[in-house]
């Protein structure tokens, strides 16, 4: 028998957070860094270099390939790349097309993660209790101030800041989670919308490369659904398990079904690591869930907390059996948002005024930190942090935007009004432990993507080390590349313009140039009829080299070396 509802809410707590400052939010979280940057290292040019490919006509839709590689099972995100590249092409540069789409995938998590909260918190077990002599919460204030909540630990959570804002597959594994989590929240309340959301997400999660994990979730969100007070979340039973099959079948169609378990056995290191990244990875939402955890114990089998519970669990399982991938953790992220949201109700004032604090400390340290490297970067003082920006990005050259500065100072300005509103006397609104945790986040994210996205997008795109072998090689040249990463076989074909062979060894190919990926610790040896040209390294790495060699028959007169 469940224990009596913890939660105790009143009306003026339920008030909901004003639309327009909820969609800046939004806004200031999704929109920097779409613009004004080069795809970058690794997996985001990766899925750049398929989804062009497909676009361009080089390869198969069904097989698409860089460098004469085959892609991995996740077709469904290089298919949507592709698509809005050839849509767009004729007045937007390949980068940015492929970039949009995944964009607004971003904020349909955002969305799908609002309404799942905003459905579960409608349900009867969800509600705050009555009081004896009225002013309690109206229902759906309620569900409206607890989804706000939701929303913000979402954009809170640090695993989710750089990942979400890349051009891969896992985004579109993310999209296809909340998808589901919304089926799920939604089937009592939407009956038409819940079976058509399940029915895409899961076949659409098995075809963006995650199909074990989608089979495990339609499994256990059919055993919530069966195990549900209400009626239409029982008859939502068949409408998960023909999503179950459908993700299955699409799986085995595209020749999808595989999913990588980590080798090697535990160590105690490992576990140290993995605790780690899950300490940092989902914070600040992973104390608030295991509060809710905690206060709603004798509800875990309410649909508010069970549904978000199996996200979040089998994700969790996911991280572990493929050796602690961040990114199958990053499926978690909406279902642990919802989970945390739910301990809103029942947080003391005590842990608000903490979270509170330590958001202000530390992200105001860290833009001003930011800021300080901008001034390095404009004046050259202080003299250690512009030294810096020049290890980082050497060779970058200073430029000045009104604009940036602009947009920068503006998303200051609103973080320390921001800070003194809710140091104030607002300490009414359920919402507003994680006001100050969602912005700080966004700002930094903002300043970063403003300040320093000129130095950042040299030191992390590869077009500064394709510009220098550009000095070695001639453009369209054939380049031999065995053994070489996909995201610089990409930047060779994309942004250097060469036909790149990764599948000949060094004997075997036709090309006249030969490109080998070694360390200073261990350089490459090709063999007597290549004739090293020069070795360059990488911006960010000084033991990461790029070998340049040509085939000693064509060698001219007098050959380059460093």
């Amino acid at each position: 028998m469940n224990s009596p509802n913890p939660a105790l809410v009143t009306q003026r707590a339920a008030q909901r957070m004003p639309r327009l400052a909820l969609l800046l939010f939004c806004a200031a979280y999704v929109i920097p860094g779409v613009f004004g940057r080069d795809p970058w290292k690794s997996a985001d040019i990766t899925a750049f270099g398929y989804m062009v490919n497909i676009a361009q006509g080089r390869t198969g839709w069904l097989a698409p390939t860089v460098g004469g590689l085959p892609a991995d099972a996740a077709l469904l995100p290089y298919w949507i790349g592709a698509g809005f590249i050839k849509v767009l092409g004729p007045w937007v540069e390949p980068a940015l097309a492929a970039r949009i789409p995944f964009a607004l995938l971003l904020v349909l998590v955002l969305v799908l993660t609002w309404y799942s909260t905003y459905h579960l918190a409608r349900t009867e077990a969800a509600q705050p209790l009555p009081f004896a002599f009225g002013g309690e919460a109206n229902p759906i204030d309620y569900a409206r101030a607890i989804a706000d909540g939701a929303l913000l630990a979402l954009i809170a959570s640090l695993g989710l800041l750089q990942l979400g804002h890349e051009t891969t597959p896992e985004l579109a594994q993310l999209a296809s989670v909340a998808l589901f989590v919304y089926a799920l929240a939604a089937s009592p309340f939407r009956v038409l919308a819940a079976r058509v959301a399940v029915l895409v997400a899961l076949p659409a999660l098995a075809a963006s490369g995650a199909p074990a994990i989608a089979v495990a979730l339609g499994v256990a969100g059919g055993f919530v659904c069966r195990a549900s007070g209400y009626e239409p979340a029982r008859r939502f039973v068949p409408w998960v398990a023909a999503a179950t099959v459908l993700s299955a079948g699409a799986a085995l169609a595209l020749g999808a079904w595989a999913w990588r378990i980590g080798g090697g056995a535990w160590s105690l290191a490992g576990v140290w690591e993995i605790l780690r990244l899950l300490a940092w990875f989902t914070w600040p939402a992973w104390p608030l869930a295991l509060w809710t955890l905690w206060r709603w114990r004798g509800h875990l089998s309410d649909r508010h907390i069970a549904i978000p519970l199996i996200g979040v669990l089998v994700s969790l399982i996911a991280c572990l059996a493929m050796g602690g991938s961040e990114r199958a953790l990053m499926l978690g992220l909406p279902p642990l948002a919802v989970l945390a949201a739910f301990a809103l109700p029942t947080l003391q004032r005590s842990t608000a005024a903490a979270i509170d604090w330590f958001s202000v400390c530390f992200f105001t340290l860290a833009a001003a930190a930011i800021w300080l490297y901008y001034v390095a970067i404009q004046t050259g003082v202080p003299a250690k942090a512009a030294a810096s920006i020049e290890r980082v990005a050497p060779g970058y050259v200073p430029s000045f935007s009104v604009v940036t500065l602009a947009l920068a100072a503006t998303g200051t300005l609103a973080w320390l009004w921001l800070v003194k509103w809710r140091t104030g006397r607002n300490r009414h609104p359920l919402w507003k432990s994680l006001v100050l945790p969602a912005s700080g986040v966004s700002l930094c994210w903002l300043l970063v993507m403003t300040l320093l996205l000129a130095p950042l997008d040299q030191a992390r795109s590869y077009r500064s080390l394709i510009q220098r072998i550009a000095h070695r090689v001639p453009t369209s040249a054939c380049v031999a590349a065995p053994n070489m990463a996909r995201a610089q076989l990409v930047a060779l074909e994309h942004l250097g313009g060469y036909r790149v062979d990764a599948r000949e060894t060094p004997e075997a190919t036709r090309c006249d140039y030969l490109l080998l990926t070694e360390t200073r610790a261990r350089p490459a040896a090709p063999g007597a009829n290549w004739t090293l040209l020069a070795r360059e390294r990488r911006n960010t790495s000084e033991d990461e080299i790029t070998a340049i060699y040509r085939r000693a028959a064509t060698r001219p007169a007098a050959t380059a070396n460093r």
